[in-house]
C-alpha cells in the first residue's frame, strides 16, 4: 500500500463531507426563492463557485464546476493510477464542453490537467474539422459531424471506456447507456447511426439498435443494464430511469466508500457519491427556478 494512497482514500473520505446531501437538496427545493437558495448555496458545500446573484444556468454550471474542482483535488492526491480512473471519469466535463462549443457558447469548465482532447478539439473550426479531431483522439468517430451525432457518439465512447475499465462504475455506465439509447430511439425517434449502433452493441447486446419497441429493448438488454429501464411503461417515464440512475450511483459510492483499506474504490466511491450529490443539487435548483411544487423536490 502506498502513501499516496492513504493520502487519496483519506481526502476522498474527508471531501464527502462537503455534499447538501438528501435532505439538504429538499430544503434547497423548499427555498422562498430561487435567490436565496443561491445565498444558501454559496456559504456551504458548494461555495467554492457559487456566488449570490447567479442565474438559474449559472448557478448549476457552478455547481458542476465544484464538483470539477473536487475531483482535481483528489486527481492530486491520489497515485498515477486513481489520477488515470479520475481523468477518464472527468470526460463528462470534456462533453459538457464540446456541448457548449457545438451550441456557440464559451467552453464552461477549465479542466487542466484532467483533459483528455479538449485542446485539440476546442481548436476545431467547422464540424468536419471536429468530427476529424474527434477520430483522432480516444473519443473515437462519432459518425458523423451534426450535433446530435458527436453528442451521442461522446457519450456512448465514455460510457464504452468506464465500462472496460472501471469494474465498480460498469453498472452506471451500461445503465446510462441504455437510458440514453432509449431516449434517442423512442422519445426522440432517431435512429442511431453505424458507429454509435457498434458502440451500442458492444454495451448493450446486438439488439439495441435495432429493438422495435422499449419493451424489446429492456427485454434484451444484459443484466448490467436491464436495470435502468425495468418497469418503465414508455418513453415519457424514462425519467424515473435516470433519477433510479443517480440513486444507484450514490448507493454503489457509499457502499465502495465503507469498504475498509486505502485505495482506488474509495476514491471512485467518493466522487460518484459528489456526483449524486451535485446532480441533486443541479434538479432542486432547477425546480426551483421554474417554480415547481414542493412536492417535486429531489429525492
Amino acid at each position: 500500500m502506498s502513501g499516496a494512497w492513504v493520502a487519496g482514500a483519506t481526502r476522498a473520505r474527508a471531501l464527502v463531507r462537503r455534499r447538501l446531501g438528501e435532505a439538504g437538496a429538499r430544503r434547497l427545493a423548499r427555498a422562498e426563492s430561487f435567490e436565496a437558495a443561491v445565498a444558501t448555496l454559496s456559504t456551504g458545500p458548494y461555495g467554492h463557485d457559487v456566488r449570490p446573484g447567479l442565474d438559474p444556468a449559472q448557478a448549476q454550471h457552478a455547481v458542476a464546476a465544484t464538483l470539477l474542482w473536487h475531483t482535481r483535488v483528489l486527481a492530486g492526491w491520489v497515485p498515477r493510477q486513481g489520477a488515470d480512473v479520475l481523468r477518464l471519469l472527468a470526460r463528462w466535463f470534456e462533453i459538457a464542453n464540446v456541448d457548449a462549443l457545438l451550441g456557440g457558447a464559451e467552453a464552461p469548465f477549465d479542466l487542466g490537467a484532467l483533459g483528455t482532447s479538449w485542446s485539440r478539439l476546442s481548436r476545431a473550426a467547422t464540424p468536419q474539422a471536429l468530427r476529424a479531431a474527434l477520430a483522432s483522439s480516444a473519443w473515437g468517430d462519432p459518425g458523423g459531424d451534426g450535433p446530435r451525432d458527436v453528442q451521442l457518439g461522446m457519450r456512448l465512447s465514455w460510457a464504452a471506456r468506464v465500462a472496460d475499465t472501471l469494474d465498480p462504475a460498469a453498472p452506471w455506465a451500461a445503465g446510462a447507456a441504455a437510458l440514453l439509447v432509449a431516449r434517442e430511439r423512442f422519445l426522440e425517434r432517431r435512429e442511431l447511426n453505424p458507429q454509435a449502433s457498434a458502440r451500442a452493441a458492444g454495451l448493450l447486446g446486438a439488439g439495441a439498435a435495432a429493438a422495435p419497441s422499449l419493451q424489446d429493448l429492456a427485454a434484451g438488454l444484459p443484466v448490467a443494464a436491464s436495470w435502468a429501464l425495468e418497469g418503465l411503461d414508455g418513453p415519457d417515464e424514462l425519467w424515473r430511469g435516470e433519477v433510479r440512475c443517480w440513486q444507484r450511483i450514490d448507493r454503489d459510492g457509499r457502499a465502495l466508500l465503507a469498504g475498509s483499506g486505502f485505495r482506488l474504490e474509495p476514491v471512485v466511491g467518493a466522487l460518484a457519491v459528489l456526483a449524486a450529490d451535485a446532480w441533486r443539487t443541479r434538479a432542486a435548483l432547477a425546480r426551483l427556478a421554474r417554480g415547481a411544487d414542493d412536492d417535486d423536490a429531489p429525492a
